[in-house]
C-alpha cells in the first residue's frame, strides 16, 4: 500500500532502467562497430558521400561535422563534398562538462588545434556560428528518431539550443550495424531529423 510521503522502491528501479539499459546498449554498439574493419569503415563513409545529399545545400549553407573518434564514421568524404558545393563548414568544440558545444567555422584544408580527448578542433579565433545541419555522431540509433550517444549530453544540449534559436537539420550519420530496435529516451534526448548509413537515408521528417 502507498502511504503520503512514501517514495515505493520501484520507482528507483524504473528511474534507473533507462540509464543501465542505454549503458548496455552502448557496450554492444561500440563492439559491433569496432568489429568492422578499416576497410569496411573507409567504404562506408565513401557510399555516404557518393550518394547524393538528401537536404539542399545553397552558397553559405553552414554544415556542421566532426572528427572521428576511434572507430566512428569518418564523415570528412561527405563534409568535403559538401563544401564543394557551397556549404561552410564548422567543427565543435567543448567548452565544458553540462555546457554545449561551441560550432568554430572552418575552412577545409586549414589547421587545427588539438582539443579535449585529443579530437582536432578549429583555431581559437575561428568565429563561432549557427549550423543549419548538424551532422551528429552516435553510437546507436533506432526508427524513432533517436540516438544513443557517449552520456555527455553535449550534442542533445546543443541541438536543442540551436532549435531554440532557428530551424535546424539534426542528421545522425552512421554505419548500418549501429541500428537498434529501440532507444530508451529521456525528456533531454533531442530527435534526430534524418540518419545517414552506408546502406539508406532514413528520412523521419515524412513521418
Amino acid at each position: 500500500m502507498w502511504l503520503p510521503g512514501a517514495q515505493p522502491e520501484i520507482d528507483c528501479d524504473m528511474a534507473e532502467a533507462p540509464a543501465i539499459e542505454k549503458s548496455r546498449l552502448r557496450a554492444e554498439a561500440m563492439t559491433r562497430r569496432d568489429a568492422l574493419s578499416a576497410d569496411q569503415r573507409q567504404a562506408a563513409s565513401e557510399a555516404i558521400a557518393a550518394r547524393p545529399f538528401p537536404l539542399p545545400i545553397r552558397t553559405g549553407t553552414i554544415v556542421s561535422g566532426f572528427m572521428p573518434l576511434k572507430s566512428e564514421i569518418n564523415p570528412l568524404p561527405l563534409l568535403r563534398k559538401l563544401a564543394g558545393e557551397g556549404a561552410r563548414l564548422a567543427l565543435p568544440v567543448i567548452g565544458g562538462r553540462g555546457q554545449p558545444l561551441v560550432m568554430r567555422e572552418w575552412t577545409w584544408g586549414e589547421p587545427l588545434a588539438a582539443g579535449v580527448w585529443g579530437i582536432r578542433e578549429p583555431l581559437a579565433q575561428a568565429p563561432a556560428v549557427d549550423p543549419d545541419i548538424v551532422l551528429t555522431p552516435l553510437l546507436a540509433f533506432d526508427r524513432a528518431r533517436h540516438r544513443l550517444g557517449y552520456g555527455g549530453g553535449y550534442y542533445d544540449l546543443t541541438i536543442a539550443q540551436l532549435r531554440e534559436r532557428k530551424t535546424i537539420v539534426a542528421v545522425g550519420i552512421a554505419f548500418a550495424v549501429q541500428e537498434v530496435f529501440t532507444v530508451p529516451v529521456t525528456p533531454r534526448d533531442a530527435p534526430l531529423d534524418l540518419v545517414l548509413t552506408e546502406r539508406e537515408v532514413i528520412d523521419f521528417r515524412d513521418g
